[in-house]
């Protein structure tokens, strides 16, 4: 009898270790698929500027968000000096930093649109998500919240009232985009990514931005002095002039954006 059950014992053990130390993907699978059954569709919308139609002048908009953080003097004072026009999305957490760059926009509104990023830098989602780690607003009184806050700090800096928004992360739900636009809005998607978030280094960089085609947005980020990534973008202005380029401002020009973001 008892070596009976010093088998069973035996028997019963390894089968007990196995499935204490499953693979953690077979642990988390299932809430995983559950979260992505439940995950709102999520859209990054593009947009882009007319064409010029023109093969030796193509035509571009550079556009950069100041999310938070400092002013990249790299990029600025190259645009100044340059004299390039681009479309600057703002947040109020950036505003409110950076009052001396904000006095250099309103000195050369000739060059620069200064448009909506948000009060706090959430992604425009009225159902709670993560993206890319951010929380998104989750909730449309929290994204109507986010937009009205940003446009808020930018009346309250001097700033004229905002035509367009971007959301952080530029992700949205349809519902969301239906609501920023019924704020009156056109959100502004990109067709070309800088600078990866202004994680890319500078020759990756600089040569994303520099192939920019006739008709493009180009999305970078004017926030992160201490990046690489504003080494490039400042060496890229410099080649798209060089280029011949016909820099313009999203509201130079006609924009065409999709998922419902400018019609």
């Amino acid at each position: 009898m008892r070596r009976a059950l010093l088998t069973t014992f035996l028997l019963l053990l390894p089968l007990t270790a196995s499935a204490q130390n499953l693979p953690s993907k077979q642990v988390t699978n299932q809430p995983a698929a559950q979260n992505a059954a439940h995950a709102p569709k999520l859209v990054e919308p593009q947009l882009h500027v007319s064409r010029s139609g023109n093969a030796v002048r193509p035509r571009v908009a550079l556009t950069f968000d100041a999310c938070m953080g400092q002013a990249d003097e790299r990029i600025l004072s190259t645009l100044v000096r340059e004299r390039i026009p681009a479309t600057i999305f703002v947040t109020a957490r950036w505003l409110k930093k950076n009052p001396q760059s904000v006095a250099i926009f309103l000195n050369n509104l000739d060059l620069f649109e200064l448009e909506n990023h948000g009060q706090n830098h959430v992604p425009a989602v009225d159902v709670p998500v993560l993206i890319y780690g951010i929380a998104a607003a989750g909730s449309p009184e929290a994204v109507r919240q986010e937009v009205a806050g940003g446009a808020d700090a930018m009346l309250a800096a001097g700033l004229a009232p905002p035509r367009w928004f971007r959301g952080s992360t530029a992700k949205y739900d349809p519902s969301a985009i239906r609501q920023i636009r019924e704020m009156g809005y056109r959100i502004a998607g990109y067709s070309l990514n800088g600078d990866g978030g202004s994680l890319l280094g500078a020759t990756v960089t600089e040569k994303r931005i520099a192939a920019a085609k006739d008709g493009d947005v180009v999305l970078a980020h004017i926030n992160q002095p201490t990046h690489a990534a504003g080494e490039g973008v400042a060496r890229a202005l410099l080649a798209l002039k060089r280029r011949g380029v016909e820099f313009v401002r999203l509201s130079d020009v006609d924009g065409m954006g999709d998922d419902n973001t400018t019609q």
